[in-house]
């Protein structure tokens, strides 16, 4: 077998295991219908206006939530169950926390700042 013949089915063989990571159509169905039931109920919550504010503000927090983990388990396919699944989700989990860092400690930075100002 020539070169590039190996190259060829190296290639195939990388590539038919790329597929075998991504997510089929049912999955992606799956989570079109989750995320649009997540979406319709803060919205009919808001909508409606027959629960409290407090209700309806922790309705579409936990709704946020639970919409995030769909569509990281969905769509971004992170999962803890394979070696490459573990290093996604924790590279996907670091750089949150360091956006989520760097956003916190800047508002909490100026809010100080401008709470030094005005005494």
């Amino acid at each position: 077998m020539s070169h590039s013949e190996s190259h060829v089915i190296n290639n195939l063989d990388v590539h038919a295991h790329n597929e075998q990571s991504h997510g089929s159509v049912k999955d992606y169905l799956i989570g079109f219908v989750l995320s649009v039931i997540l979406t319709a109920i803060p919205f009919w919550a808001v909508m409606s206006g027959s629960f409290s504010k407090t209700t309806t503000v922790w309705c579409i927090v936990s709704m946020a939530i639970v919409q995030i983990w769909v569509h990281l388990k969905y769509f971004l396919h992170l999962n803890f169950k394979t070696e490459d699944g573990k290093a996604s989700s924790m590279s996907f989990i670091f750089s949150a926390l360091i956006i989520v860092m760097v956003v916190g400690l800047s508002v909490w930075i100026i809010y100080e700042s401008n709470a030094m100002m005005m005494y």
